[in-house]
């Protein structure tokens, strides 16, 4: 295991639904296909989001106002045992074993329960596991209201002394205009300084995820500080994953 470099791969709730309102197995199994792929360089740990939408599949809470985010609390609470059953489906089939693992940013910031996360990630990772994070939405809500994972994959690559962060989501990475509304946008291929570059986001909502790329940039940031390549990737590409390792395709490129 020592000999393999260690990536974080978070995976959007837009990615997971394949654009769709619901989750998509096929997109799992693509994903599972990939990280098969690239077991024998890497060892993976997953950041995955989507348990707010896996519920919607199956219940319908409707709530305005004050009871929103207490909603999509009790959906995610929902969702959360339903995706990673289909995690577990869907990668089993092709003989990978996942675990699940649900963190606050409390995590964080205290030193004991961070050494407890880092000694759990590396303990499965030596056992052939592949970790599957997302936020415990019961206890806290941060990424419920905004970051869809996104600060959060960036302190799990850094706690688990990760080699490089890849954020998967439905755009090729950073433009100088919102590429949506915009055609004429450049993609930006290669950040060093994230400072150059706030000026160019444009969000746009898409009614899936809350992550936009301002919390790609402050997860960029964190990276950055601690000496952490990222790369933002677009999930609808084929073989996106080793693709953006060997420079197939265009993306963003954060230190390196």
């Amino acid at each position: 295991m020592e000999q393999k470099k260690k990536i974080v791969i978070k995976v959007g709730t837009s990615t997971l639904t394949g654009g769709s309102n619901r989750i998509s197995y096929a997109t799992i199994e693509n994903l599972a296909r990939q990280i098969l792929s690239i077991r024998d360089r890497y060892n993976v740990i997953l950041v995955s989001s989507g348990a707010i939408a896996t519920a919607r599949q199956f219940a319908e809470i409707h709530q305005t106002g004050t009871a929103q985010i207490e909603s999509k609390q009790a959906l995610a609470a929902i969702g959360q045992p339903k995706l990673i059953r289909i995690f577990d489906e869907v990668f089993g089939s092709l003989g990978l074993q996942v675990a699940q693992c649900l963190l606050t940013y409390r995590d964080f910031d205290n030193e004991t329960a961070k050494e407890n996360v880092r000694n759990t990630l590396h303990k499965l990772l030596e056992f052939g596991y592949i970790p599957i994070i997302n936020e415990n939405d019961t206890v806290a809500v941060d990424e419920i209201i905004f970051g869809d994972n996104d600060k959060l994959s960036a302190y799990v690559a850094i706690i688990s002394e990760a080699d490089l962060l890849m954020l998967v989501t439905d755009i090729d990475g950073i433009y100088t205009q919102n590429p949506h509304l915009h055609p004429e946008a450049e993609l930006i291929e290669h950040v060093t300084d994230t400072e150059s570059v706030k000026a160019f986001i444009q969000e746009r909502d898409n009614g899936l995820g809350t992550g936009g790329m301002t919390s790609k940039i402050y997860a960029a940031e964190l990276c950055l500080r601690h000496g952490l390549e990222m790369r933002i990737v677009n999930g609808s590409r084929p073989a996106f994953i080793s693709g953006a390792l060997s420079g197939a395709f265009r993306h963003t490129r954060f230190g390196g």
